[in-house]
Formats: structure tokens, sequence, C-alpha cells
């Protein structure tokens, strides 16, 4: 999912609205990680227009080629899971009412 260039045109300002919403929540003057928040968005970005072979492994490629698009594709979790761990560290440890349910809604 988080792979296709086009998605990222649907994803990133999905991943802005997050952002905000968490500032927002825990009233907070500014984001926990910010550059880490930034660079994950930015190797999401990268990454993600390298993936597109990972849809062509029936047309013949090499086994290199194969394996440099798998693990490509797997990697991207990574930027992936520090924004979301990022979010929630945001979320769970600010001043806001643990018994919010806006909150638990944002972290289920």
């Amino acid at each position: 999912f988080f792979g296709h260039p086009e998605v990222h045109v649907l994803i990133l300002p999905g991943f802005g609205i997050i952002s905000h919403i968490c500032l927002s929540i825990s009233m907070s003057p500014d984001a926990f990680g910010f550059y880490g928040l930034l660079f994950a968005m930015f190797s999401i970005v990268c990454l993600g227009s390298s993936v597109w072979g990972h849809h062509m492994f029936t047309v013949g490629l090499d086994v290199k080629t194969a394996v440099f698009f798998s693990s490509v594709t797997m990697i991207i979790g990574v930027p992936t899971g520090i924004k979301v761990f990022t979010w929630l560290y945001m979320l769970l440890n600010s001043h806001v009412n643990k018994s919010d349910p806006v909150v638990w809604w944002i972290v289920s």
C-alpha cells in the first residue's frame, strides 16, 4: 500500500492532517520529533518512487533485481512505523484525558 507513487498523492495529505490532529489534541506547541517526521516523510517519498518493480516479477526479472525491489518494498515500512509511533508517543505522553473517546478512536 505505501509503495506506489500514486498512493502518495492520496496519503501524504492524510499524514499531514494526522500530525496536525495529534498536535491539537496534545496541546503541544510543537511536534515531538519534528525532524524525524520530516525525514520519514522524505524517505517514504523517495523509496515509494522506486518500488514499482515489485509488480513486474512475472515478466522475467532476474533474481538480483527482484531482491532489490522486494527489499525496498519492505524497507518502506520503517519510516512509516516511525511516523505512526511518533504520533502515538505525542498522544499518550500529553496532558489529555486518557478516557476521551476521540483519543482512543485515533489510537485504534
